[in-house]
């Protein structure tokens, strides 16, 4: 299952290398759209993906910000 999860991984990476390519080139208006929408889907898949393959490597502590952590020190 794990290989099938990175092969999939790597698929949306690669899309959106793709799209992000495409962006970078003269675009009609709708061009422009259809592929922005493809991209955030893209996106949207690959974090679906990740977070449901590597559920606690890509989670992050409950952390206080730089700024609450010096108020709290005066």
């Amino acid at each position: 299952m794990l290989d099938q999860d990175i092969a999939r991984i790597r698929a949306h990476r690669n899309n959106l290398s793709r799209y992000r390519r495409l962006l970078k080139t003269r675009l009609s208006d709708i061009e422009r759209r259809f592929i922005e929408r493809r991209l955030a889907e893209e996106q949207t898949a690959l974090e679906a993906l990740t977070g449901d393959a590597f559920p606690a490597a890509f989670s992050l502590p409950n952390m206080p910000s730089v700024s609450t952590a010096a108020g709290a020190e005066r």
